[in-house]
């Protein structure tokens, strides 16, 4: 039986504030926000003749960050078929963020091609790479995409989904609840488990609608996502909130930890726990998920 291994690193990936590169006060702002990750973007949200600027901007601002606030910091480039990956990648190996998010990822030449330029480069330590999936050909890829992160050796981390770029292709509604969004998000779900990768959903775009926007957290957190890409401060919370960990699912995880490492549950593959058979499997999602638990604690007291 093929098992994929968690192999990469636990992160907190709750809330990913996308910021522009270009806007001097968001960059300022963003180092005192509550989210799990900065995403620096120079693709959508930076008009072309903006670009030069916004690398520069980004340049300085990494200069003088703050590397041990416990985020991630996270640059999204242009498409590197396009006048401004290059000099992005460029820029990305002054900067050298957390992770690179790639855009517009087709199939896993656009992830093979980035690695290779970074190991060219000498950067073989860094920065990790994020693919957006955010094309039909994503899509139709997701597997051989995410294979690219199965070995110990892969560079690729995490999924973003990106749904405004992927309904504008599809033709696909945008309609609350996203229903006929599902099935598609459930695949890129599937597609990054099998090779132990992150995923993490699409932006909600009005920022304004807060029931909007808890009831589509929770749904993510329901179809399996780490944590949600966000374009405004005022989401961070909701974000934080429905894909934390609350003190009901703490205080589970810790009675089955605690039922599997009593000496009478030695060696068995299944226990009772108040009535309920739990299985092994179980502990290993409760260890993790309490894991994640102390990541969150350690960032309150940052």
């Amino acid at each position: 039986m093929n098992r994929t291994p968690h192999h990469h690193p636990l992160h907190l990936r709750r809330s990913l504030l996308s910021v522009p590169a270009v806007n001097a006060r968001a960059l300022a702002k963003s180092a005192t926000l509550d989210c799990d990750a900065i995403i620096y973007d120079l693709e959508d949200s930076v008009l072309p003749e903006k670009k030069a600027e916004a690398r520069a901007a980004l340049i300085a601002h990494f200069a003088a960050l703050d590397r041990g606030d416990g985020r991630e910091h996270v640059m999204r480039i242009n498409p590197l078929d396009g006048p401004d990956g290059l000099r992005d990648l460029e820029a990305a190996l002054q900067c050298m963020p957390d992770a690179v998010l790639l855009p517009k990822v087709s199939g896993p030449q656009d992830i093979l091609a980035a690695a290779d330029w970074f190991s060219e480069a000498g950067a073989d330590d860094g920065p990790r790479l994020w693919a957006m999936i955010e094309t039909a050909a994503a899509l139709l890829n997701l597997s051989s995409i995410a294979e690219t992160g199965r070995t110990q050796g892969g560079r690729l981390d995490c999924f973003v989904v990106g749904l405004n770029d992927l309904r504008k292709e599809t033709g696909i509604a945008d309609i609350a609840g996203r229903p006929f969004l599902v099935p598609l998000l459930l695949q890129v779900v599937v597609a990054a488990r099998a090779c132990g990768l992150d995923v993490v959903d699409s932006v909600f775009n009005d920022f304004a609608d807060s029931d909007g926007l808890a009831a589509e957290c929770r749904q993510g957190r329901q179809m399996g996502f780490d944590g949600k890409m966000l374009i405004h401060p005022a989401q961070i919370a909701a974000a934080n909130d429905a894909f934390g960990v609350t003190e009901a699912e703490a205080a589970e995880a810790i009675a089955i930890v605690a039922a599997f490492s009593a000496p009478e549950n030695a060696g068995k593959a299944v226990v009772n726990i108040a009535g309920r058979m739990v299985e092994k499997l179980h502990a290993e999602q409760a260890e993790r998920l309490l894991s994640k638990a102390d990541l969150i604690n350690e960032r309150k007291k940052a």
